[in-house]
């Protein structure tokens, strides 16, 4: 026994001494750095070395800490200067691919035991459709790597998730610093109502980044009423919209779960009802309708609920009555930058906006063409990861598929994008490719309801109806914009879903 003191002893002196001599070693170089090399570039270096050291010996904490960070990311980058921008820019991505290595390390040293998921298979289907639409489609370097990474980079985080297995005191923890998250972002958004332009002024990224020919950040045109749609710190409604709507999913499946003790679920329920109205004024449709299908998903189709069932019927007699009585001619609405809520609502379904946005070369617009157009010009392998309607091909201006098929530029025919992520992965990666994505995307879905009715334990059986709820939603914003590929959604879905299935796996259930 002494013998295995002393042997612990002497190897966290060792320990202890490597990180005395690592540090002294960071900060003589940064020294070195500041005085002969870029002052931007010395910040840049230790702030990647010291989260690499971190996530290594931390890494379920460095994931804690991307999930918390995410939300408040576009705020921040607006007062990060040139010279770094790009460092910051790309800072929460390195964090992903940081954390992919320090798992794969653990698992080569033995340190961690490889666990297999139901979403092995279509991944790797997936991944041998995406690549060969890059060999297919003799892509470029730079927009194939960057198709690729705009496809998978979110979908690491589930599997180094379920790898690091992270016990369900940390998914407690995280979920009530998202919550933390979410009541002051709810705070700030009541502010944006109160104060208006000056403080939209304040938190809105306007300006747009390049570096070289590859556009960083779009930058966000307020294009509505100052004070009419509250964004929070992530830069535009819509992203603050499906952030709250996915938080409070969870919330709604805590509740039903009862996975709480009774003094802390009355904190989830007013926290939930706070958030409500500052949804509402969003003016997101895709987060309004995300978050109304992943509730009569938990509240009707699961739970059963009569009330909302009751709800759900009595409602649509309810609109009807509206219309009839104010006289809203429906199908005329158009979207004008001081509309009210009810108009906005009821907008969506209006065909002088379908109309219009058809001729302004909207979403409706690029449905189509991509039915009959897109797809057809290439419908097994599709045109290649980066080339067709999403973030990529907007920002490297990738014109040539476009300019092949004799349209205009995405959205507007100038950002490149086409607002729905479904059909930008079937233009890129062909039918074969969403084939994959989607055989993956309703695996996991059923494995977290397998998790939900197969576990013991509350609040297990709450995260995974939630997540299975927050699917609903995500999928629904996926027709609606390029949801799949937004850092301040698409990481919690993939994060919480290994979260699910890791305690599945622990509780014996999957």
């Amino acid at each position: 026994m002494l013998l295995n003191l002393h042997s612990i002893y002497y190897a966290s002196e060792m320990r202890a001494k490597w990180s005395l001599g690592g540090l002294f070693l960071l900060l003589t170089a940064a020294i070195l750095g500041v005085v002969f090399v870029s002052p931007g570039l010395v910040v840049a270096v230790v702030g990647a070395t010291t989260a690499a050291v971190f996530t290594f010996f931390r890494p379920t904490w460095s994931l804690a800490f991307l999930l918390t960070y995410l939300p408040f990311e576009p705020f921040i980058l607006k007062w990060i200067p040139d010279e770094l921008y790009v460092y910051a820019k790309y800072g929460s991505e390195l964090l992903i691919y940081l954390l992919v290595a320090a798992t794969l390390w653990k698992l080569i040293t033995g340190e961690l035991r490889f666990k297999r998921t139901s979403i092995d298979v279509p991944f790797a289907f997936l991944l041998f459709a995406v690549i060969a639409s890059v060999i297919v489609n003799f892509l470029p370097i730079m927009p194939a790597v960057l198709g690729v990474r705009q496809i998978l980079r979110f979908m690491f985080l589930f599997f180094v998730t379920v790898q690091l297995a992270p016990s369900k005191r940390w998914a407690r923890i995280v979920l009530m610093a998202l919550g933390a998250v979410l009541l002051f972002q709810v705070f700030l958004g009541a502010a944006q109502i109160v104060v208006g332009e000056r403080l939209d002024t304040f938190l809105l990224p306007g300006e747009r980044h390049t570096l070289g020919d590859i556009q960083l950040t779009a930058g966000t045109v307020q294009f509505w009423d100052p004070g009419q749609r509250v964004f929070g710190t992530l830069g535009r409604y819509d992203q603050l919209g499906t952030f709250m709507a996915f938080i409070m999913l969870m919330m709604v499946a805590v509740i039903y779960e009862r996975a709480t003790k009774d003094k802390d679920r009355l904190w989830v329920w007013l926290v939930l009802m706070a958030s409500l109205p500052v949804l509402a004024l969003t003016y997101s449709r895709s987060a309004w309708f995300g978050f109304l299908l992943g509730f009569l998903f938990i509240a009707a189709f699961i739970k059963r609920d009569k009330r909302v069932i009751a709800a759900t019927m009595i409602i649509p007699t309810l609109l009807l009555s509206y219309i009839a009585l104010t006289g809203l001619v429906v199908r005329e609405l158009v979207d004008v930058s001081d509309q009210s809520i009810t108009n906005r609502f009821f907008e969506a379904f209006s065909y002088e906006r379908w109309v219009g946005e058809y001729h302004g070369l909207g979403r409706l617009y690029w449905v189509v063409q991509t039915i009959t157009e897109v797809v057809p010009a290439s419908p097994i392998f599709g045109h290649g990861p980066g080339m067709y309607g999403g973030g990529t091909a907007a920002a490297l201006g990738n014109t040539q598929v476009y300019d092949e098929l004799s349209l205009p530029f995405g959205v507007y025919g100038t950002d490149g994008y086409i607002d729905n992520n479904w059909f930008s992965l079937w233009g890129e990666v062909g039918s074969l490719g969403l084939a994959m994505y989607l055989w993956l995307y309703l695996a996991l879905f059923a494995a977290c309801l397998r998790v939900y009715h197969k576990s013991s334990d509350a609040e297990t059986r709450a995260l995974a109806l939630g997540v299975c709820a927050a699917m609903l939603a995500v999928g629904l914003n996926a027709c609606l914009a390029t949801f799949l590929e937004v850092r301040t959604l698409a990481p919690y879905l993939w994060t919480m879903a290994g979260v699910v299935i890791a305690l599945g796996q622990r509780e014996k259930v999957l």
